[in-house]
């Protein structure tokens, strides 16, 4: 089987008893060479990228510590093949070719060989880390990435055999929205790498971003090889009102983007950071803390490998560039560094062996191959390996997936069904520290593991934001609405962007309302519409001016009655009172005082008692009333009807009309007596007629009982009306039934008026009519019976006679 085509060599190898194959992007692409499909690509220009050489470093690391394990792979060697990829994903496929198929030139008389390795550590990147993953699928090779966050590569279908020692960006995306909403962002803006990378996080950011209530201004993405769009992306930012931008992008991408802010002076904005980019020394320059100073992102945590460090450092020059340590500083014509001077001047070669984040995740993901190849082969302290058994990638890849161990630093691995580690990140802030370097201080954590309450922790007190402030900036589209006001959206606007409008009446709201909130049913908006408060409650009382008046009105009504009867009571031996029945007379008088008085019953606050009260003292004082008026009335006309006009009274009246007087009132007392058993009327606070206050109020209870109280007490007013009309002609000076036919049309006429006007009155005035119609109707009888008889009795005594009362002008009988 003939492999076409020229085999690429590894940049650093190793034999051993099983192979781990390596892919990282030792050097950085700097051109795309033109493909034309015609000819052979010409080789990419590259530079040295030492962050990824350092990753190879720590695979070599940790492969050699495993070898010199007692416990782990006893007499079994594990050696490597570290491919370089040049940042490009087209060398990513060839760097996967050839660990797939060694670089022999041919594998043997057919091309159904075992893979040259049974596993493979890389890629950094998600992008090139899917090339090498959909290939080496078919293959169940295993594939285990220390820094490949998309979620995409989460899916078991299409890539059964990629594992990872870092979390699915699933957990960060949600994080950063979750970091994005606690302070108060809600108009942000978002750049992202354009690759799987920062496309896949991107858009699972915007969904967890919707769900939270954040708006985001603009979605700008970009890829290093193209300078056209990330110079509209710098156009976009420096335009933009948003002053937290939220940074999805790869380690290239950011740097690029820097160096364009840098260059145009855009600072003072709040960047927002992945774990791809918010720890990397590289971008650490002098004109960069002023721009990405304060930000905030999410980190993979820290970890402590005994021995690496010396390793990178000092082993890094010794053995792979026969260098001597002592002389690496003098770069002097005879030292022996000197042909790899363009290596060892950049600076940032170690830059991360202080805090080995990624370093960790590598170290991890030798550890998880050795473990599962200790497994397969049946590894134990005293009789070592089985080496007769052959291993294949397809047994790795099960074996990974049981693995769970814990490493000398105290880290647990294992994998999820996804393949991936557990989500725990630190949350870091650019700061300046007391010598004047950059410092990734720890302000927080997000540990995915934990409880739903426990997963997210800052320490707010502990930032520091742009420019050195201590005051969290601000970044909406809209200011909150201050409290009395509620958010309407503006048209064509997202929901972050809003208009303040006051909230209506009865309804309240306060600086972080969206919505106005009603009151209770009990309580209303005060002046601000900040604050619910108890509604006013009206009843009529007697401490305001309608009611003083009507106690006023009904005392005085009452005390003139007491007059009136006083006078009676003097003057009842004359011919005047008994000419006017004196029994019936001071016995309507007794009723008028309590028609006055239980209008008092009206005014007040409603209780239970007082709401029973008034209705049933006004319903039977008016039948006694009435029924005395009636009973007079009949006594008139039986005495002008007698053929003996000497007797002013049949001797049978007298009996008849107290029976007629405590008939009918007793009647009256019967139907009260009904109503209150049955259905009373109680207090009742009406809110639905005025919303703004609680009106207090007697409710019927039934309606059917007052309007037959009010109809009964009609009924007996009409009948006396009747028989006073009808007895109108009866001798003048004898004449009490033209009085009471006066007093029966006004008590008819107000009663009349006060059904409609009760129906149509608001609240207290509601009582204050029915009050008032007592009054009126108390006032109309004692005025238009009474007063003319007190004026005989007072002003004109010659006319109190027996004589005057006999008088010969007499009408027409009826």
């Amino acid at each position: 089987c003939q492999i076409l085509g020229s085999p690429e060599s590894p940049l650093l190898s190793k034999e051993g008893d099983v192979m781990i194959g390596g892919a990282f992007s030792i050097h950085s692409k700097i051109t795309q060479p033109p493909l034309s499909f015609t000819e052979k690509p010409t080789r990419l220009t590259c530079s040295v990228n030492l962050r990824e050489f350092r990753f190879a470093q720590t695979m070599i690391f940790a492969i050699e510590e495993i070898n010199k394990s007692d416990f782990l792979l006893p007499n079994v060697s594990i050696g490597y093949r570290i491919y370089d990829n040049c940042g490009s994903t087209l060398s990513s496929m060839r760097a996967v070719m050839a660990l797939i198929n060694g670089d022999e030139w041919t594998v043997g008389k057919s091309c159904s060989g075992q893979s040259a390795v049974h596993a493979i550590i890389g890629e950094s990147e998600s992008s090139s880390t899917i090339v090498l993953s959909r290939t080496t699928g078919p293959f169940q090779i295993p594939v285990i990435s220390h820094s490949a966050t998309c979620e995409c590569l989460s899916s078991r279908k299409e890539y059964p055999s990629f594992f990872r020692t870092i979390a699915s960006d699933l957990y960060q995306s949600q994080a950063l929205a979750q970091l994005v909403k606690h302070f108060g962002w809600t108009w942000v803006g978002a750049v992202n790498s354009d690759s799987d990378y920062g496309n896949n996080g991107m858009a699972i950011f915007l969904a967890a971003a919707q769900e939270e209530g954040v708006c985001v201004e603009y979605t700008e993405k970009f890829h290093r090889a193209e300078p056209e769009k990330l110079m509209k992306v710098v156009e976009v930012i420096r335009k933009s009102t948003a002053r937290v931008i939220v940074g999805f992008l790869a380690h290239v991408e950011m740097n690029n983007l820097l160096e364009q802010l840098s260059l145009h002076n855009i600072t003072g904005r709040q960047f927002i950071g992945v774990e791809a980019w918010i720890t990397a020394d590289s971008l650490v320059t002098p004109t960069s803390f002023s721009v990405l100073g304060g930000s905030l992102g999410f980190a993979v945590q820290k970890a402590n490998i005994s021995g690496l460090n010396d390793f990178l450092i000092k082993d890094f020059w010794e053995r792979d560039f026969k260098c001597n340590e002592a002389n690496r500083d003098s770069m002097t014509e005879t030292a022996p560094c000197k042909e790899n001077q363009n290596v060892i001047e950049l600076k940032d070669y170690n830059d991360d062996v202080t805090e080995l984040r990624y370093s960790s995740n590598i170290y991890k993901a030798i550890y998880a191959v050795a473990y599962s190849l200790h497994s397969i082969l049946k590894c134990s302290y005293s009789q070592g390996c089985d080496k007769m058994v052959e291993v294949t990638p397809r047994q790795v890849v099960e074996a990974l997936k049981q693995v769970n161990f814990t490493i000398k630093n105290g880290d647990q691995v294992w994998f999820d069904s996804t393949g991936a580690a557990v989500a725990r990140y630190e949350v870091v802030n650019w700061q300046r520290g007391s010598a004047g370097l950059v410092n990734f201080k720890p302000v927080g954590y997000y540990d995915a593991s934990l409880p739903p309450g426990q997963k997210f922790v800052l320490k707010t007190e502990a930032i520091m934001w742009p420019g050195g402030n201590t005051e969290r900036p601000q970044s909406v589209c809209s200011e909150s609405c201050l409290p009395g006001f509620r958010q309407a959206v503006i048209k064509g606007k997202p929901i972050c962007c809003f208009s303040c409008v006051a909230c209506a009446a009865g309804e309240i709201s306060n600086s972080s309302s969206v919505e106005c909130s009603r009151c209770p049913l009990e309580y209303w908006s005060n002046e601000d519409h900040n604050q619910c408060v108890p509604k006013v409650i009206e009843f009529l009382s007697y401490g305001e001016t309608m009611g003083a008046l009507l106690t006023t009105f009904s005392l005085f009504g009452a005390s003139l009655t007491l007059v009136v009867l006083c006078v009676f009571f003097w003057f009842r031996h004359t011919p005047l009172v008994k000419a006017s029945n004196s029994e019936l007379s001071f016995l309507l008088l007794f009723s008028l005082t309590l028609c006055f008085l239980c209008s008092l019953t009206f005014i007040g606050r409603p209780t239970d008692w007082s709401c029973m009260l008034r209705h049933t003292a006004f319903g039977i004082t008016f039948a006694l009333c009435m029924s005395c008026i009636l009973a007079k009335t009949i006594a008139v006309v039986m005495a002008f009807k007698s053929k003996r006009p000497a007797n002013t009274v049949p001797q049978c009246s007298v009996p008849l009309q107290r029976t007629s007087v405590l008939s009918c009132t007793l009647l009256q007392v019967l139907i009260c007596v009904l109503w209150l058993t049955l259905a009373p009327p109680f207090p009742y606070k009406n809110t639905a007629h005025a919303t703004e206050r609680i009106i207090l109020e007697c409710d019927l209870g039934s309606p059917v009982g007052f309007w037959a109280v009010l109809g009964y007490i009609g009924l007996l007013a009409v009948l006396c009306f009747i028989l006073a009309f009808l007895a109108r002609k009866l001798p003048d000076n004898f004449n009490e039934a033209k009085f009471i036919t006066f007093s029966m049309l006004i008590f008819c006429a107000v009663w009349a008026t006060f059904i409609p006007a009760y129906v149509s009155s608001p609240g207290k005035f509601t009582v204050a009519v029915e009050i008032f119609a007592i009054l009126a109707s108390s006032f109309g009888l004692l005025f238009c019976i009474y007063a003319p008889k007190c004026y005989i009795l007072l002003l004109k005594p010659e006319r109190n006679t027996k004589k005057h009362m006999m008088g010969r002008n007499q009408s027409k009988p009826l």
